[in-house]
């Protein structure tokens, strides 16, 4: 087992991503609040201390976060919300933070960017 030099945030949806991701007309899939936030996405960023540790990764990460978790919806950027500053971001979005990351897999650990 490995100890990894990142912390973990998990982002869930809040009602208002529920919403918006709900209200397309052409939607097949409508999913509950719960059913959103089951399928959470993780983000590994730099090791967290403390809340404003926290507060200051967020704020420096939250627009690639939140245009990820918009396009993993809906690929068509003029569909998403036009407002899309940190205070609308925290309205969307729970954060959780772990700060201990173990890596327990004997596989090497592969990356690969993704341009959002």
């Amino acid at each position: 087992m490995k100890i990894v030099n990142r912390s973990a945030l998990l982002v869930r949806p809040k009602d208002p991503y529920v919403h918006w991701a709900n209200s397309f007309d052409d939607a097949e899939t409508i999913l509950s609040l719960d059913e959103h936030r089951e399928g959470c996405t993780v983000y590994l960023v730099q090791e967290v201390m403390d809340e404003r540790g926290l507060g200051r990764i967020l704020k420096r990460h939250y627009e690639n976060i939140f245009e990820y978790e918009l396009a993993a919806w809906m690929a068509d950027e003029s569909t998403w919300p036009s407002r899309r500053d940190y205070k609308t971001f925290v309205e969307w979005f729970d954060v959780e933070c772990h700060s201990v990351v173990c890596d327990i897999s004997n596989e090497e650990l592969l990356t690969e960017t993704l341009v959002v």
